[in-house]
């Protein structure tokens, strides 16, 4: 069969959806991948996956409607064109004009996988409700017509059903991306003061703010600790200025140690790996840490909690609280011999529900592939 994955981002394929790729490829399908425009290297990596490469327009962050119709009248032509058998499409902007393309041209193997809610479901100012109730109508009609829509949590699942945004029967939930389990190796804890990891692009719902916050209360009292933060930064309205970054650097808060394609060494290199996120699909980045054998530090939140047993692999804590978030700090601190246990139980939790092969054949089946 031919199937389209579309996507945004480019820099992120290869990690997030490259072995699904690699599965579909070997399972004797033929893949176009399809994202903003990506450097030669990406298009090098998809082609090594046995994928093809097709660019489009796409603006990940914001409503501009001349870009937006480009970015329909680009997928349209592309369904067109490729007359694939299935299309899976991920993050806000593929799913919404995906499945409105699919619609116009009769397409009936749309299948959408939500990855996560971001920054348009969170209520605040007028512009952000407005964007919410826009956001909200765009999905609703978006996925009327599609075969399936995969969840990566069921608190995302519940609440796109309760909002009429899908009907119930054509929802599915798999339990993340998945990891590698072979590539993400279970390492031992490294030796030396305590550091604290976070890797997320640099926006506010990922926690970021709390997290530096925190930092700062805890060195008060343990001024060894260290607080790591690895991730690039972003076009968002929600973005964290560099501004931000380079005061809490100067403050000794936190080491900004920049963005990177492989994050391996820096998991490896942390005792406790920390996400004070609002809200996920299903944080990658905890199950890399998970499967590496780190204790989780992350929040009581749709997409996070599911990754933590409170007191077997690591502690959830309330969402935007600072206090409590410190407080779970200083627990680690002060209670080195829980570490291993905690590591151990995280790796076992990826083995026996994250791995990437398992979520993997999960998508292909609901796609009936």
């Amino acid at each position: 069969m031919k199937i389209i994955i579309i996507g945004a981002y480019p820099n992120s394929i290869i990690g997030f959806r490259g072995p699904l790729i690699r599965s579909f490829v070997a399972a004797g399908h033929e893949v176009v991948v399809m994202t903003a425009a990506a450097s030669e290297d990406v298009v090098a990596q998809v082609t090594a996956l046995g994928a093809t490469f097709r660019p489009y327009t796409v603006q990940r962050n914001g409503l501009n409607p001349m870009t937006d119709i480009k970015t329909l009248l680009a997928i349209k032509r592309a369904l067109t064109e490729l007359a694939p058998d299935h299309v899976l499409a991920y993050t806000i902007k593929p799913i919404i004009w995906g499945g409105i393309a699919a619609r116009i041209i009769g397409f009936s193997g749309f299948n959408a996988m939500i990855t996560g809610l971001g920054y348009a479901f969170e209520k605040g100012s007028f512009a952000r409700n407005s964007v919410n109730y826009l956001v909200k109508h765009l999905y609703k009609f978006s996925l009327a017509n599609a075969k399936n829509v995969i969840f990566q949590n069921m608190d995302n699942r519940k609440l796109f059903i309760d909002l009429g945004l899908v009907k119930a029967d054509k929802c599915y939930r798999v339990f993340g991306s998945g990891v590698d389990i072979d590539e993400y190796q279970q390492q031992l804890l490294p030796t030396g003061n305590i550091t604290f990891l976070l890797i997320a692009r640099l926006l506010g719902d990922k926690g970021v703010r709390e997290f530096a916050k925190a930092a700062q209360i805890v060195n008060q009292r343990y001024p060894e600790a260290k607080f790591q933060l690895l991730g690039p930064y972003d076009s968002s309205p929600d973005k964290i200025s560099a501004i931000e970054v380079e005061q809490w650097q100067a403050n000794g808060q936190i080491e900004y140690l920049g963005e990177t394609d492989n994050v391996i060494p820096f998991i490896q290199a942390c005792h406790v790996y920390t996400l004070p996120s609002y809200h996920e699909g299903l944080p990658r980045t905890v199950l890399e840490a998970m499967s590496i054998g780190r204790p989780i530090l992350t929040t009581d939140a749709s997409g996070c909690r599911d990754t933590v047993i409170n007191g077997e692999n690591g502690w959830l804590v309330p969402p935007r609280n600072v206090e409590e978030l410190a407080k779970r700090m200083i627990w680690f601190i002060e209670n080195p011999e829980q570490w291993q246990s905690m590591a151990n139980s995280s790796r076992k939790m990826v083995q026996d529900k994250f791995n990437v092969h398992q979520v993997n054949k999960a998508i292909s089946d609901i796609m009936g592939l």
